[in-house]
């Protein structure tokens, strides 16, 4: 037997927990499967390591060969001393030199036939600021005069000269291109004389110079200078011309005792789209440019600051036993930790879809324990996964995880996880279907790491990037994992691998803070969520108590149609004095106290809003009914008549728009929880889990009920032989070999089990056999003796073996209440008669009907067969009979019949005189 008290958390928790690990053993490999995937990723990343090594393995030969052959291509050897490279301003090719365009008002810029062949554009620099004529003085001294070289001392002399290359800058200054290649170097100067081109010899590179004008031309404010190149770039001129600036100044406030300058530069030389690093840029030139134009200013030509080289650090041999995981790690890691999320969402997903969740809520199992225990899996197998994720790749050699510190990478990993579970549970709640949110979730598994490796962490690497930003961007919970699985490749890449005292030093810290706050967050916005979409609650049931006022209405003044109508329903209530007198019943239990009673209905309405320009629906008009203790109540009614929507507001799946039920004496709209604890429930279609067998499914919701012990193992064999499923060990097999039937059965016979006090069976036998169906009335039957039923169904002969009242649905509201023998004798006063003849005696067969029957009513003809209603009060069945015997011997009767009133009968009366009424109003 059932302990009469509902079950404890704990003991809910513990029905749920044995489940959940029933339900994981069938799917052992599944999960064995999922947490080695971390196995299989971390081989494939030594693999590929191994193919790298190879590759590298003949350069790594060749590194070991830098003492007799230090000339080995490719930069591999070490770089003791870095060679002493002059400084080089950026200058812009020939053909993409500022020149006069209809895009610009200014007219002091070069004619653009300069780009013709043979052409010599000069090189411009803009120049802005306060006081023009200290800006033009300074602009006077940017350029030199001549190119003289003295072979002897070359640097220095190199130094008085401004060297422009058009080739970009290399990725160091080893050995810069614009030395190296075909190209000439350019020697900027005032003029240009007839001789302009001189060899230049710098160790082993003979080159050549070639003189190029220089020109600087005064803007009136930076906007003008703003203008001007982005205009003459690429990005911002639409018709594809492109009038490139070398640089621009802005002065601001300098004077003789205030140096103060802004410079711009052309940044469009470096590789942002590229894998590769980072090209250097040639801003130093520009620097020294402007910085001895003041100094010559303030001291005459004769004071200089002589930039005579640029020097790269010294350079060790180069490496290529890089780890591939510290390459690869924030991009490959990132995928690999999200693809949790995937299986998480779509399992919760799936209980949502399948209705496994509500069906469990509606055996009583409460929102707490669920979250506990399906919190505590989604933990478990996340920190399996990680955890194998760490040994595995440890175990293969991967210093990603052998240099950092396992504890710094522990607590990283499960605060993570947990922020992974919250938000899972937070983005279940939006979703309803399992392949929806199965696309949805691994788009944001790939492009969270491919945003994060090509977005992210260029704006991480980018000096100037805002760090307010950055925060801001990690407040993503994706490049939260991303950043700290960059700063894990960061460290393990430099060989040392992160400590606790680097936290400060790096994002970690940071990192971890906003994962832990969102962590928390998240998992109080899921719960709120879950309660108002899951259980149904106000957005703002937490203010109830403290707002709750006493309501007050005042009534409305009935207009003229309102009191036709009023009038019109008083005159329908007179023929339904069942319903009436049900009304007053449901009033007088309210009144004196509904204790006695299961089910009270107390003006149960509900109000479908209207959409797309329809009018709203009004699905249940102000049902009142009781069902006692021991009674089962069938409610019968056609299609779209309203009975759906009462059983899912009895069940909680729908919150009634106003009135209420009182379910042993709990009321549904405020004690809904309390409710599920004494509910059974048979739903329309069966909500099982298909590897579960019918004996784990009846455990679970047996302890649920709050069955224990040797109590539980009889309840559930019990169950299984009244339905049918002990025999043969039916019950010991997964109910997604069942067939139909046996579910249907499963499914009653779980919605009794633990002897609830109240049960809604909705069409329980659909789809079985005649035996299987006598059967499982018997078991109902049983059932009620201590339990109030609610049953729906289509099967007149069902609803008269198994129900001690019926009520007829119509359009929302009940048409007539009462037993099977009352309702046939109310609303069925006649007698059906049936002939059969040809169709050329009709006519006498309707004049003997007349003859018997003054006020018979055909209801049906067709062929040959006519049907007729006779009053009972002025028919005798023995006339009846003499009379068919009579016409026997007038004309061939092939087949006859007389029966009284069926429930049928009656079910279709009441329906289309109800149907017909509502039409009229």
């Amino acid at each position: 037997m059932a302990d009469p008290s509902p079950a404890s958390f704990w003991t809910q928790a513990n029905a749920l927990l044995r489940k959940n690990l029933t339900y994981q053993r069938k799917h052992m490999w599944t999960n064995v499967r999922l947490i080695l995937v971390p196995l299989f990723l971390c081989l494939l990343l030594l693999a590929i390591q191994q193919v790298l090594d190879a590759l590298m393995k003949s350069v790594s030969e060749l590194a070991n060969d830098c003492k007799s052959n230090p000339n080995l291509p490719g930069g591999i050897c070490p770089i003791q001393n870095p060679p002493l490279l002059p400084p080089m301003l950026q200058v812009p090719q020939q053909e993409l030199r500022s020149v006069k365009a209809d895009i610009f008002s200014y007219r002091d810029l070069p004619d653009k036939s300069c780009r013709g062949t043979g052409g010599s554009c000069p090189v411009t620099i803009l120049i802005t600021g306060d006081k023009q004529p200290l800006g033009k003085s300074i602009s006077a001294s940017i350029f030199a005069t001549s190119f003289a070289v003295n072979s002897s001392d070359l640097l220095p002399t190199l130094a008085n000269n401004v060297l422009g290359s058009t080739e970009a800058a290399g990725e160091n200054n080893y050995a810069d291109p614009g030395i190296a290649s075909d190209l000439p170097i350019y020697s900027i100067q005032h003029l240009c004389g007839e001789n302009s081109t001189w060899p230049l010899s710098l160790g082993n590179i003979q080159t050549e110079v070639k003189c190029v004008q220089g020109l600087c031309l005064w803007r009136n404010n930076s906007a003008e200078v703003n203008n001007e190149l982005f205009k003459g770039s690429w990005r911002g001129n639409p018709a594809g011309i492109t009038n490139e600036i070398a640089a621009a100044y802005d002065l601001m406030s300098t004077d003789k005792k205030n140096f103060n300058v802004t410079i711009w530069y052309n940044s469009t030389y470096k590789d942002e789209f590229s894998i590769r690093p980072v090209k250097l840029l040639r801003v130093p030139r520009s620097i020294n440019l402007i910085s001895n134009a003041y100094l010559n200013f303030l001291k005459g030509p004769t004071t200089k600051i002589l930039f005579e080289f640029v020097k790269e650090v010294p350079k060790q041999a180069t490496q290529y036993n890089q780890d591939i995981a510290s390459l690869l790690g924030p991009l490959f890691f990132t995928w690999v930790v999200l693809l949790l999320f995937p299986v998480i969402l779509t399992s919760l997903v799936y209980e949502k879809q399948e209705r496994l969740r509500i069906i469990m809520k509606m055996h009583g199992l409460g929102d707490g324990p669920y979250w506990m225990i399906s919190y505590a899996y989604f933990l478990t197998l996340s920190l399996l996964y990680v955890v194998s994720l760490v040994i595995f790749g440890s175990a293969i050699g991967l210093k990603y995880f052998r240099l950092n510190s396992y504890s710094i990478q522990f607590v990283f990993y499960f605060i993570y996880s947990n922020l992974q579970i919250a938000l899972a549970f937070l983005v279940s709640s939006v979703f309803s279907k399992v392949k929806t949110v199965t696309v949805v979730a691994y788009i944001l598994v790939y492009g969270t790491g491919l945003l994060g490796s090509f977005l992210f962490q260029k704006m991480l690497e980018t000096q100037s990037f805002p760090e307010e930003w950055i925060v801001a961007l990690e407040l993503y919970p994706g490049f939260s994992l991303y950043r700290g699985l960059y700063e894990f490749s960061q460290y393990a890449s430099r060989g040392n691998g992160m400590k606790w005292e680097d936290l400060s030093d790096s994002g970690m810290g940071e990192v971890l803070c906003i994962m832990s706050i969102e962590w928390f967050l998240a998992l109080i916005v899921a719960l709120y969520v879950d309660q108002v979409v899951s259980s149904g609650k106000h957005p703002f049931f937490f203010l109830e108590k403290l707002s709750k006022k006493p309501s007050s209405s005042l009534p409305r003044k009935p207009t003229i149609q309102r009191l036709h109508s009023r009038k019109v329903s008083i005159d329908m209530d007179m023929e339904k004095l069942d319903v009436t007198q049900e009304k007053e019943k449901v009033q007088q239990l309210r009144n004196e106290g509904s204790k006695g009673h299961a089910i009270v209905c107390d003006n149960l309405k509900k109000v479908y809003p209207g959409r797309d320009g329809n009018p709203p629906k009004m699905a249940v008009r102000g049902l009142y009914l009781s069902v006692p203790p021991g009674e089962c109540f069938g409610m019968l009614g056609p299609n779209g008549a309203g009975k759906t929507s009462f059983i899912s507001m009895m069940t909680g799946l729908l919150k009634p728009s106003s009135g209420t039920a009182l379910v042993q004496g709990l009321d549904i709209c405020k004690d809904m929880n309390k409710v599920y604890t004494s509910m059974g429930v048979c739903p329309q279609h069966d909500l099982l889990w298909e590897t579960l067998t019918g004996r784990e499914h009846l455990l679970f919701y047996g302890r649920l009920k709050n069955v224990k012990g040797s109590a539980l193992t009889q309840a559930v064999e019990g169950s299984l032989k009244s339905v049918s499923l002990f025999d043969g060990g039916v019950g010991d097999k997964p109910a997604g070999n069942y067939s139909g039937g046996m579910k249907r059965r499963l499914s009653v016979a779980i919605s009794l089990i633990g002897n609830p006090k109240v049960a809604y069976l909705d069409e329980p036998s659909t789809g079985l056999d005649p035996a299987s169906r006598k059967s499982l009335w018997d078991v109902i039957k049983r059932a009620k003796q201590n339990t109030a039923i609610i049953l729906t169904t289509h099967s007149m002969e069902e609803a008269e073996f198994l129900c001690d009242r019926l009520g007829i649905f119509v359009d929302g509201g009940l048409q007539c209440i009462g037993n099977s023998k009352e309702l046939k004798s109310r609303y069925g006063g006649s007698y059906v008669f049936t002939m059969t003849t040809s169709s050329k005696h009709e006519q006498e067969v309707e004049r003997l009907v007349s003859a018997v029957s003054p006020n018979a009513k055909k209801i049906y003809h067709l062929a040959g067969t006519q049907k007729f209603e006779l009053p009972k009060q002025e028919v005798s069945i023995a006339e009846v009979f003499r009379a068919v015997e009579k016409a026997k011997s007038n004309f061939t009767v092939f087949a006859w019949g007389l029966a009284d009133t069926t429930l049928e009968d009656v079910f279709i009366k009441v329906a289309r005189n109800a149907q017909a009424f509502i039409s009229l109003s």
